[in-house]
């Protein structure tokens, strides 16, 4: 299947990033390059991409994209480890860092990847397949407690608690292996009548699964501020958000760079010590247009956020 992924804001976030030509840019999820192609697009030769992305689809796709240029590094790893992969290619400072952050449009419409709930396929999610554990090691093997703590917290799931009851009663006939196998116990724990008053059923219970597999909050909880620090002066990064809790996380460690003070409000001067790295240059995120949410429903929720390091 041809990798097929629309670049959500890519005006925005190409204009956001204020491209210098001779500049050096890392886009932490590669995708299918589209991001990237448009920022190749805008340097010279003096200027350098690296693109990074754990999805081994994602490489070879944005790989054949992006082979007309001379200027790109491509490597396959999670951009947690975005200090040492560019210590390896003797890169001390970034220009401009971007994030692009979920499941893609091609992980969605690959049913054996396991991310859809809208097609039967085995229970996966991985964003990376060398990962030794899928989805439904954590359907089958959380127990009733945990899976409802992940429910409620990743999935912001009201019946969190039944749904997790559900899939525990259901396993004890043998394991849950599919998608279409849980999508039915999902449905069976909502009653019917708040069923067709939302979205699908299953939306935040894959969603939960999906991020709880991935370490996704984690991930970008532990890699922000590392990646705010490896910004040259007055370098940005983007970050392209798609459900509240990213959202949240974003907001409050662009919120804290840009002013770490803890001294008590009633301080006349500053006695902490903590110095602002920079500044937010959006002061409420970057939604898409209309035209882009016709266009693109998947770009409904996508909310894009950017931070400038001070000069």
């Amino acid at each position: 299947m041809e990798f097929n992924h629309k670049s959500v804001l890519l005006r925005e976030v190409i204009e956001g990033l204020a491209i210098k030509p001779e500049g050096t840019y890392v886009d932490g999820t590669l995708g299918g390059g589209g991001h990237s192609g448009a920022i190749l697009e805008k340097l010279n030769d003096q200027g350098r991409l690296i693109g990074i992305d754990q999805d081994e689809a994602a490489v070879a796709a944005a790989g054949e994209r992006l082979e007309r240029f001379t200027n790109v590094t491509i490597v396959r790893d999670n951009y947690c480890n975005i200090r040492r992969i560019l210590e390896k290619l003797n890169i001390h400072e970034a220009d401009g860092i971007l994030l692009d952050l979920g499941v893609s449009s091609y992980q969605l419409d690959t049913p054996e990847r396991g991310f859809s709930y809208m097609s039967d396929a085995p229970l996966d999610m991985r964003m990376d397949k060398r990962s030794p554990i899928t989805a439904a090691d954590i359907v089958n093997g959380y127990s009733q407690s945990e899976l409802t703590r992940i429910l409620r917290m990743y999935g912001e799931e009201k019946f969190a608690a039944n749904i997790a009851k559900h899939i525990t009663t259901a396993r004890e006939g043998g394991p849950i292996k599919t998608t279409g196998e849980l999508v039915e116990i999902i449905k069976a724990s909502i009653p019917m009548k708040v069923q067709k008053t939302m979205g699908h059923p299953a939306k935040q219970t894959f969603q939960a699964i999906r991020i709880e597999l991935n370490r996704e909050l984690g991930v970008l909880t532990d890699s922000l501020d590392d990646m705010i620090d490896l910004l040259a002066p007055g370098g940005r990064i983007a970050v392209i958000t798609f459900h509240s809790l990213e959202d949240r996380i974003v907001k409050n460690i662009f919120k804290n760079a840009q002013d770490p003070c803890t001294c008590p409000p009633d301080f006349p001067v500053c006695v902490c010590g903590k110095v602002s790295k920079g500044k937010i240059i959006t002061k409420k995120p970057v939604i898409p247009t209309e035209d882009e949410m016709q266009a693109n429903p998947r770009s409904k929720s996508a909310k894009l956020r950017i931070f400038c390091k001070k000069l």
